[in-house]
């Protein structure tokens, strides 16, 4: 049987979102996300970061940079006994200055790429899996590729709200945080659902 997997956001859902971080520096990880991904971890589902990154696009940030601060984000959350399975991002932007950032992907949320690269990477049945964020884009993105979207309050949730009551859409859940989010979907899967 194929995997389920937790997909989340990363900026404003992990750690705060402080705009186009090139440092590991400017990276404030909330603490309770140690706790909600060795929660994921112990229960088998695997949990995958995608995370748009059009600052590379955007020429405030190297990939090499964003590399760096995902193998310390990596390193903060081994320190507590917990892992990543692994890290998706998008670095493109339209109309980006670098040819090669400069395209209409099919990576960048909420289109579906990385879900499908992930999917193919670890086995993964996007239709059993979830996606946790704090933007339109990541309820969207879940909505795409048939997992449960779970919008969380921290970062731009509490706007992302206002606009997806605007637009009727609908969250499978809204938590104040990763943690409610990762404690409503165990729960969830301990019920058989």
């Amino acid at each position: 049987m194929k995997n389920k997997a937790v997909f989340l956001d990363r900026d404003g859902n992990i750690n705060k979102d402080v705009g186009y971080p090139d440092s590991f520096d400017l990276i404030e990880i909330y603490q309770y996300s140690f706790e909600a991904v060795r929660k994921l971890n112990k229960a088998g589902l695997k949990a995958v970061i995608v995370t748009n990154q059009s600052g590379i696009g955007r020429g405030l940030i190297t990939e090499e940079q964003l590399n760096q601060i995902h193998r310390k984000i990596k390193q903060a959350f081994a320190r507590h006994n917990t892992y990543f399975d692994k890290i998706y991002y998008c670095p493109h932007y339209l109309s980006s200055k670098f040819p090669e950032y400069d395209k209409d992907c099919n990576c960048r949320k909420p289109k579906p790429g990385l879900a499908l690269k992930a999917a193919a990477d670890l086995d993964i049945d996007t239709a059993r899996s979830y996606m946790i964020g704090d933007k339109v884009e990541d309820m969207l993105f879940g909505i795409n590729i048939s997992a449960s979207p779970i919008l969380v309050l921290t970062g731009y949730g509490k706007k992302s709200l206002k606009t997806l009551r605007e637009k009727k859409i609908v969250p499978a859940y809204i938590a104040k945080d990763l943690l409610e989010a990762v404690n409503w979907i165990l729960d969830r899967e301990q019920a058989g659902k």
